[in-house]
């Protein structure tokens, strides 16, 4: 049942209740499935269509269908030697196969998502940290190079024994389910693992129950974090973390008459938890359109005719993808829907009002993270949305704003609106154990708090605001300048589609403030305009940026976040390269690179040059960004 949620006093009163703990009867996210099918058996589950088109092919899971597939998943895994403790990794876009891996790899073990947009290199390191029994991944297909990135990981991973190929052919229809046989692209890399197909490997296992025993609550998946760093880490969640994100969205946000519109991925916490688990919880409906999501073809030009397709009542987004929206018409029937929730990064206020004015419903802006199983905060449903908050802790969750040292130690504890780190306490927060690797834990913690490594305040009436990411600070001459600053300004250009600040090296101040743009279509706009409404627009003097580039296409992780380490290694490499130059030297960077302990480092080409390190160290030394030779 969905509760009242004005303010931040009906939190409190739903956590007067009772202990979280009593919250849901089930320990499993598999007992959380059997008791949905038990109150919802015919109900629609989850629909996935390919192709984007409002006409295009879709297929419907009931629960009673999902809890069956889901049955024969886990048998499955463990048919296949895979134990609660061992992982199942899977490399996949998004369908149907997808979540039941998802939900299957949990029950039987620990599931890994691993995102499908990495290099080969990277996809083998994850799969070798989690040591992965089993991979699911795709069956060669067109227009897709999954399989065979697939292919050159295993081929690195002697701990995969076994490769579980999902097949996208039956979600398509005549003509071209006959034609991708023919077309079908070869892997060119082999490996030695086992392979199996994914359906009729399904279909030979026990539909009507499981042929183990669970043993309650435990750690069931592994995800790596997207992050904005560069340097993923594994985060561990337990079915009780799963569960309390789903306990969230059943009570807050949605119920089973609700039809949920996501285009996100399921290898993220944002679309596998407070999403799709809200709907494991209450019933609601979960619609998946193309593997690819917001980045498949056509989604964006018929994001609209899909809302009206579906009756979707909910919609989720992320502000790149919102931002991308608001460069089309809404040109179909949107009433039935009430409400959008956003996440991922903080939403610029001029995208939440052109949204607004658009679609006639305002965003749910939350906050969350994978390192607290994901929700945090949200504006609540009902009641104020404060433009540029994420909005109250929800319920059984505390969240502080302290100084805090390396080691974890509070220095000091913020008051209203003073900002500082925001650290979390919640059910989904594993203390002590967060990250596979135990060394990652340390200075993670103050007391029972996560330190999340975001910057924001709390104001008068409970709601926080992040005000960017500690790590992103620009340091200008010991000034901290927030990025917040300059990129909030720059959105508010009717030309902007988005902005990212960072702060490039300077030899005298540290860092100085550098913008990178991406247009809208048609855009008109000249780099001379946008410096110079930079200059009228960005509230500080010390902020505005001293360089400004415009870019085709900003680097963007694949839920939408700008990737910054991009935007730096950019700033590094212009500027370093500069320095050398004016020095008269033709050493160049031949590319920036990050260290796990020295951050990112420009690796140096020296070329036929005759130059001594003391040469270059007069030249960089000055610089806070260290510099190698390449090999």
């Amino acid at each position: 049942m969905k509760h009242k949620f004005e303010t931040i006093a009906d939190i409190k009163a739903l956590e007067s209740e009772m202990p979280v703990e009593d919250r849901w009867s089930t320990e499993t996210v598999y007992e959380q499935l059997c008791e949905t099918r038990d109150k919802f058996p015919t109900g629609d589950a989850v629909s996935f269509q390919l192709k984007s088109g409002p006409k295009d092919k879709a297929v419907t899971l009931s629960w009673t269908d999902l809890t069956k597939r889901v049955t024969q998943c886990a048998n499955l895994f463990r048919s296949l030697g895979v134990g609660e403790n061992d992982v199942v990794a899977y490399l996949l876009p998004t369908s149907h196969e997808t979540l039941i891996t998802l939900m299957g790899g949990m029950t039987a073990g620990i599931v890994a998502p691993i995102n499908p947009t990495l290099e080969p290199e990277q996809i083998a390191a994850l799969l070798k940290e989690a040591n992965a029994k089993v991979l699911v991944t795709m069956k060669a297909f067109p227009k897709t190079e999954v399989a065979q990135l697939a292919a050159e990981a295993v081929a690195q991973c002697p701990c995969v024994e076994t490769v579980v190929e999902v097949d996208l052919l039956p979600h398509l229809s005549p003509p071209l389910s006959w034609i991708v046989p023919l077309i079908r692209p070869k892997i060119t890399t082999q490996h030695s693992a086992n392979v199996i197909e994914f359906n009729s490997a399904l279909a030979s296992q026990n539909a009507d129950k499981l042929d183990f025993e669970e043993t309650g609550d435990r750690f069931c998946a592994h995800f790596h974090t997207g992050g904005t760093t560069g340097m993923p880490k594994v985060v561990q969640h337990k079915h009780s973390g799963v569960l309390y994100n789903g306990w969230i969205g059943a009570t807050l946000l949605y119920t089973s008459e609700d039809v949920i519109l996501c285009p996100l991925p399921l290898f993220h916490v944002f679309a596998a938890y407070p999403i799709w688990s809200g709907c494991l919880m209450s019933g609601a409906h979960m619609v998946l359109p193309t593997p690819a999501g917001y980045r498949g073809d056509g989604v964006f030009d018929n994001f609209w005719k899909l809302i009206e397709r579906w009756n979707v009542t909910f919609m989720v987004t992320v502000p790149t993808a919102a931002a991308a929206l608001m460069q089309r018409p809404v040109d179909a029937d949107v009433s039935s829907l009430s409400g959008a929730f956003c996440g991922s990064a903080p939403l610029p206020i001029e995208l939440f009002k052109r949204f607004q004015a658009a679609t006639g419903v305002e965003i749910i802006e939350g906050y969350g993270m994978s390192e607290a199983t994901c929700l945090v905060s949200c504006n609540p449903a009902d009641g104020q949305r404060k433009i540029g908050s994420v909005g109250v802790p929800l319920p059984y969750t505390d969240v502080k704003i302290y100084g805090c040292d390396e080691a974890g130690n509070v220095t000091s504890e913020m008051g209203v609106d003073e900002v500082g780190e925001i650290c979390v306490a919640n059910y989904g927060v594993a203390v002590g154990e967060t990250y596979t690797e135990a060394s990652k834990n340390e200075g993670l913690f103050a007391g029972d708090y996560l330190r999340t490594g975001d910057l924001g305040r709390i104001d008068k009436d409970g709601y926080v605001f992040i005000t960017g990411r500690a790590k992103d600070l620009i340091i200008r001459g010991g000034h901290n300048i927030d990025p917040a600053l300059i990129e909030e300004a720059l959105a508010g250009h009717d030309q902007v589609g988005f902005a990212g600040a960072i702060g490039q090296p300077d030899a005298k101040a540290g860092e100085l403030p550098c913008a990178y743009v991406e247009l809208i279509e048609g855009a008109t706009v000249t780099l001379d305009e946008l410096i110079a409404y930079a200059k009228e627009h960005v509230p500080e003097r010390a902020a505005i940026p001293k360089y400004m580039e415009i870019l085709d296409e900003l680097p963007k992780t694949a839920v939408g976040k700008i990737f910054k380490p991009d935007l730096r290694k950019s700033a590094i490499t212009r500027i370093y390269n500069a320095a050398l130059e004016e020095a008269g030297m033709t050493v160049r960077v031949a590319q920036v690179v990050e260290d796990k302990k020295r951050g990112l480092v420009a690796q140096l080409d020296m070329g036929e040059a005759t130059v001594t390190d003391a040469d270059v160290t007069n030249v960089l030394g000055s610089f806070i960004r260290p510099w190698e030779w390449s090999s």
